[in-house]
């Protein structure tokens, strides 16, 4: 690709000269496929985020600062049932009733707040209702106190 063959210049009588390789290398076509590789790869790399954003708890968990606004809360009662606050809100209604609250908010973030003995799957139709309601910065709020990762019993008692 970028090696060549250079004949020796010069020489007595008819004598062939001797053909030497050439010690220079031409970068010109790798820098030409890195540069594509590169826009390639900064086109591609947004687009590899995928699914619904959340801001999981660490283990050693700590308050969140606090807000100017009261912070929206939804609530998954162990029935199945929703909140928005303290008010019952149906979920075929639910994704209208939080793109409203969300045109009139400074803020995009919610707090949910799941009973531990709702459905992996309810919690997250909630979770994407939120996304499509126009809350993209989910807390997701637990109780301290429970086991640590390690293994030992936080609760103090």
């Amino acid at each position: 690709m970028g090696a060549g063959v250079m004949k020796k210049q010069g020489g007595k009588g008819r004598r062939r000269g001797r053909a030497q390789p050439m010690a220079e290398i031409n970068v010109t076509p790798f820098v030409d496929v890195m540069l594509v590789l590169l826009i390639i790869f900064m086109v591609a790399a947004p687009l590899l985020t995928v699914g619904v954003p959340v801001e999981l708890p660490k283990t050693a968990a700590t308050a969140l600062p606090a807000e100017q606004e009261e912070p929206l809360t939804v609530t998954v009662t162990a029935q199945g049932a929703v909140q928005i606050q303290t008010t019952d809100t149906p979920r075929d209604q639910l994704v209208t009733k939080l793109r409203a609250i969300a045109a009139e908010r400074a803020s995009d973030r919610v707090f949910l707040r799941a009973d531990g003995a709702v459905p992996y799957a309810q919690v997250m139709e909630v979770m994407g209702a939120l996304n499509a309601g126009g809350f993209s910065n989910i807390g997701l709020v637990t109780d301290i106190g429970g086991p640590a990762m390690d293994g030992s019993d936080t609760s103090g008692g």
